[in-house]
């Protein structure tokens, strides 16, 4: 005879054992769910006159019904996203952030794509997330990176390109290209190979990277609007380029050996423009000292000429006391300052006798003790 017993026994009714009671549920009895159902129809049909099955009855909940599917048509769109309301499958509208409404499924439907989010993509690199750093980690991609430039030589270059969705491009960007982050990385590899490739390495290393970053820019942009993309490139960014490896100590000292020979001349061009202007000073000083000694001299001469002219027509008025006033003043300059001796050639027979001008030695001696000075009378 079994221990459990589905009526009575000797242990009396229930599930009970011949050591008592059986086994007892721990905790709280969990909800009956069909009790549930059963209160919840019963309070219903207290609601509804009439019933389940009645005219009005049936109205009411048609009309719920009615009522949460409109209702379910209302939609937030966040701040990085666009709506695209879709009517039966097709792109009717694009609503902005906020709360929206489209009529309710399945008439339509609605995408919400993080059309105004600034998306990056990493060429030659990938960006590894450390848990035990608490950081970030790269990690080089040479399958990606390494580049052959126009000059058949091998460059390392790593570059991101931030994009975005275009806001008139949303329905090209959902329906036209099934994987939007491998399509950019895959335009900008070849576009970036397709750059460099035209290039020499040397302005690539040094000054060129704004003009690569340039054309690499526009040359992805019109592959992605070729194919209808949806997709807008902000800036591309060169983050690092350099030689491979295993030359690129050689290409440091090349570089270096490069920026001491442009050292050197801008020195020297330094040097040059400080000498040079000064010569052009120096050589315009004496230009000009020269121009003025030749209006000094032309003025001279035709003051001179001028001069003698008027000498000229005043001789031919007299020319006796002409000829006596030109040679009374050139003795008057010649003798002037020089020493002089007057010969007395009369009957007296002294004969030279030295010209003594008193009065100015007179002015010139200094006055002795207990004379007067020689300005006073004597």
């Amino acid at each position: 005879m079994p221990w459990k017993n589905q009526g009575g026994g000797p242990w009396g009714s229930g599930p009970k054992g011949p050591w008592g009671s059986g086994p007892q549920p721990v905790g709280p009895r969990p909800p009956d769910l069909e009790d549930l159902l059963r209160r919840g129809q019963d309070r219903l049909q207290q609601i509804m006159p009439g019933g389940y099955f009645s005219g009005i009855g049936i109205t009411l909940i048609i009309l719920l019904i009615v009522a949460f599917w409109l209702l379910s048509g209302f939609f937030r769109v966040q701040s990085e996203e666009l709506g695209v309301v879709m009517r039966f499958g097709k792109h009717v509208r694009t609503v902005q952030p906020g709360l929206n409404y489209h009529l309710p499924y399945p008439i339509e439907t609605v995408l919400l794509p993080k059309a105004l989010r600034v998306n990056t993509t990493s060429i030659g690199m990938t960006v590894i997330e450390d848990p035990a750093r608490r950081g970030r980690s790269i990690r080089d991609v040479p399958e990606e990176s390494l580049m052959l430039t126009g000059d058949e030589n091998i460059v390392d270059v790593d570059f991101t390109v931030l994009w975005r969705i275009k806001p008139d491009g949303v329905g090209d960007f959902l329906f036209n290209i099934q994987n939007p982050e491998g399509t950019v990385k895959a335009v900008a590899e070849s576009a970036m190979r397709e750059v460099i490739g035209r290039s020499q390495i040397q302005p690539i290393l040094t000054g060129a990277r704004n003009v690569t970053e340039q054309g690499v820019h526009e040359l992805i942009q019109k592959t992605l609007d070729s194919y209808g993309a949806g997709i807008q490139i902000t800036q591309v960014q060169m983050q690092k380029v350099d030689p491979p490896a295993q030359v690129i100590d050689a290409f440091r000292d090349v570089q270096a050996a490069r920026a001491n020979q442009e050292q050197l001349q801008n020195e020297a061009q330094t040097y040059a423009n400080q000498v040079v202007p000064q010569a052009r000073g120096r050589s315009a000083k004496i230009l000009q000292d020269a121009e003025g000694y030749k209006e000094q001299a032309v003025a001279e001469a035709k003051g001179q000429s001028a001069r003698f002219l008027k000498v000229y027509e005043e001789y031919k008025k007299a020319p006796d006391v002409t000829r006596e006033r030109i040679y009374l003043e050139t003795m008057e300059r010649v003798l002037g300052g020089a020493d002089k001796l007057v010969y007395d050639g009369g009957s007296s027979g002294q004969g030279i006798v030295p010209y003594l001008p008193l009065g100015e030695l007179t002015s010139r001696r200094p006055p002795t003790a207990g004379q007067p000075s020689s300005g006073g009378n004597r």
